[in-house]
C-alpha cells in the first residue's frame, strides 16, 4: 500500500492519494488536479475512486475536475444530496484497491453526510483512518455548521459527533493512523494541532475531546468557546454540492493583463486590487486603496475570510507568481478575477496610479516609542489569552471591520500580530478605511517578546 498526504498550507488542508496494486483512490482533493494525475501518472497507476468526507465548507474541492479527467466516480456519505451524479455510498460499503480496501464509516457530527475511511490490508487489518473534519490532531470538527437546514441545534450535532467517535472510532485498534483534513489554522475546529497526522492511541491520550466522561460532557466541551464560523463557510458547501466552472477555465480567462494605464478606470467600476506579495514589498510601495493579502501566508483563507466572493479583483503580483495567485483564489470560490496588472508595481507607478507606502518597523524602535502609543493586537483571541501589550486593542483580523469604526482616521496606530503577515493585512484594510496614519511591526508578538516587551493577560470575555 502507497499513501501520499498532499498538505496545502494556505488552506490549511490535506488531502490524500492512496494506492494499492496500481489501483488509486484520492481524499478531499484540492481543486488543481495534477497533484493527482501526475502522481498516478508517475506510478502508473489509475485513479478508481475520488472520495469527498463531506461537503467541505472552507475550500472548492476538486472533485468535479478530478473526476472529470480520470473518469472516476465521486463518492459522498450517506444522505448526501448533489446537482450532479455521485455514488451515495452506504455504513460499512468497501472499495476494493487492488488487495486492500476503503471501508466507509458514517459519522455524523460534523456534518449529517460526514464520513471517515478506513483502509485495510490484505488480511482485513485496519492500517490507516482517514477521518475528515470528524477526528483531528488535539481536536474535533466543530458541529455548528450544518444543523440548520435539518432543524439541529449545535448540541444535537455535537451529540451525534460524540456517538459517532465512540461507535466507530474510538474502538479500532490504536496502532491505526489518523489522517486528518484539516491541521492548525484551519476555523473547521477550534484549537487543531500543528501535527498533520497522528495515531489512534495518541489522540485516545491526548485529544482534550476524547477525555469527556460522557455524552454531555463531550457536547459541552465541544461546543463551548465556538466563536462564529467565517461567512463565507456557508457559500463554499453551496458550491461544493452544486458544482462550479473548470479550474483550466478559471486560470485561461483570468491570467488575461490589464494594462496600468486602464487600472483607475478598472478600479472606478468597482474592481479591488487585491495585491499578493509578501509584506515587506507591498510596504515599500503599493496602490493606493488596495489590499495586501501575501501568497507566503495562509492566503486563500483570509482572502475569502476579509473579501466577499463575488468581488471584482484585480490582482497585482510578483513576476512569476499570477497563476498562482488565481488558482489559490479558485480554491476558495472567488469567480471574478479580472485579470493581473502587467508589469506589476512599477508599471503602475509609471503610468500615474496613485501610491502609497506603509511605515514598517521594528520590535526594538516600536518599544522606545513608550506605553502611550495606540496599539492594535489583530492575533486571535486565544494568542492574545497568552499575553498582550498592556496599551493593546485587542482586534482579532477577522473582526477588523467591526473595530475600524471605532478608530479615529486622524490618528496613528500601531499594528501587529504573532510574525508580520497578519498585521500588513490589517494595514491595508485600515488605510483602505481612510485611516492613513498606520505602522506596522515587523516581526509581531515574537519580536516583541525577544525585544523584552512588557505584557499582561487579559481577563477572558465573561471572566
Amino acid at each position: 500500500m502507497f499513501i501520499q498526504q498532499i498538505y496545502t498550507q494556505c488552506l490549511a488542508e490535506a488531502s490524500y492519494y492512496i494506492e494499492c496494486d496500481g489501483m488509486a483512490a484520492v481524499i478531499d482533493p484540492i481543486r488543481e488536479t495534477e497533484p493527482y494525475t501526475d502522481l498516478a501518472r508517475a506510478r502508473g497507476a489509475r485513479i478508481c475512486y475520488v472520495f469527498e468526507t463531506h461537503f467541505h465548507a472552507d475550500f472548492v474541492s476538486g472533485h468535479l475536475d478530478l473526476s472529470r479527467v480520470t473518469g472516476a466516480p465521486i463518492v459522498f456519505g450517506p444522505g448526501a444530496k448533489t446537482s450532479y451524479p455521485i455514488l451515495e455510498a452506504s455504513h460499512g460499503e468497501r472499495f476494493v484497491l487492488g488487495s486492500a480496501v476503503l471501508e466507509v464509516l458514517h459519522t455524523p457530527g460534523h456534518t449529517l453526510e460526514s464520513i471517515c475511511l478506513l483502509l485495510r490490508d490484505a488480511q482485513n487489518e485496519p492500517q490507516a483512518l482517514f477521518t475528515g473534519d470528524t477526528l483531528f490532531v488535539g481536536d474535533v470538527g466543530r458541529p455548528d455548521l450544518a444543523g440548520e437546514n435539518a432543524g439541529l441545534t449545535t448540541a444535537d450535532l455535537a451529540g451525534k459527533l460524540y456517538d459517532s467517535l465512540q461507535t466507530h472510532i474510538m474502538p479500532l485498534p490504536g496502532h491505526v493512523v489518523v489522517y486528518p483534513a484539516h491541521g492548525a489554522g484551519s476555523a473547521c475546529g477550534k484549537n487543531i494541532g500543528k501535527e498533520t497526522s497522528t495515531t489512534l492511541d495518541e489522540q485516545k491520550a491526548h485529544n482534550y475531546a476524547l477525555q469527556a466522561p460522557n455524552r454531555d460532557a463531550f457536547v459541552a466541551l465541544v461546543t463551548e468557546g465556538l466563536g462564529a464560523p467565517p461567512a463565507y463557510f456557508f457559500d463554499e458547501v453551496s458550491i461544493n454540492r452544486n458544482g462550479y466552472p473548470s479550474i483550466d477555465d478559471m486560470r485561461s480567462k483570468r491570467l488575461q493583463g490589464i494594462p496600468a494605464s486602464t487600472l483607475t478606470v478598472r478600479v472606478q467600476e468597482g474592481a479591488l486590487v487585491l495585491d499578493t506579495r509578501e509584506p515587506d514589498r507591498y510596504a515599500e510601495g503599493h496602490i493606493l486603496n488596495s489590499i495586501n493579502i501575501g501568497l507566503n501566508g495562509q492566503f486563500a483563507i483570509w482572502a475569502a475570510t476579509l473579501l466577499p466572493l463575488k468581488q471584482p479583483l484585480v490582482l497585482l503580483t510578483e513576476e512569476g507568481a499570477e497563476e498562482e495567485s488565481v488558482v489559490r483564489l479558485a480554491r476558495v470560490g472567488f469567480s471574478e478575477v479580472v485579470g493581473v496588472v502587467e508589469g506589476g508595481i512599477a508599471a503602475a507607478e509609471a503610468a500615474g496610479v496613485p501610491i502609497a507606502r506603509t511605515q514598517n518597523i521594528g520590535p526594538v524602535e516600536f518599544l522606545s516609542l513608550g506605553d502611550t502609543v495606540e496599539v492594535i493586537d489583530v492575533r486571535n483571541v486565544g494568542e492574545q489569552q497568552g499575553g498582550m501589550l498592556e496599551q493593546a486593542i485587542p482586534a482579532p483580523l477577522a473582526e477588523l471591520e467591526r473595530h475600524a469604526t471605532l478608530l479615529q482616521p486622524d490618528e496613528t496606530y500601531y499594528v501587529h500580530c504573532a510574525g508580520g503577515y497578519r498585521s500588513m493585512i490589517a494595514a491595508s484594510l485600515l488605510e483602505r478605511r481612510g485611516i492613513r496614519n498606520v505602522v506596522n511591526i515587523r516581526q509581531g508578538m515574537s519580536g516583541l517578546k525577544a525585544a523584552g516587551a512588557s505584557l499582561i493577560v487579559p481577563v477572558p470575555v465573561g471572566g
